[in-house]
């Protein structure tokens, strides 16, 4: 994690990895991280697996932010 991104990007970053590392245990194990942590509750699921693709379109955009390349 970079010590020049902003709160946000961080936070982006941290779910991003959670993604990732729930996909590789899906694909790798067939074990869905995210819903072992949440007890298989539909909608809870789905606000994280939104949440983590809200945070992918935000580290996209990170080149972008005004404030990450204000802290450079």
């Amino acid at each position: 994690m970079s010590s020049n991104m902003c709160a946000g990007h961080k936070v982006s970053e941290v779910l991003v990895w959670v993604g990732a590392i729930n996909w590789g245990l899906i694909g790798f194990f067939d074990f869905n991280l995210v819903n072992e942590v949440v007890g298989s509750s539909p909608s809870v699921e789905r606000v994280i697996y939104g949440l983590i693709g809200l945070a992918a379109l935000c580290m996209l955009a990170c080149n972008n932010c005004s404030m990450c390349k204000g802290a450079k």
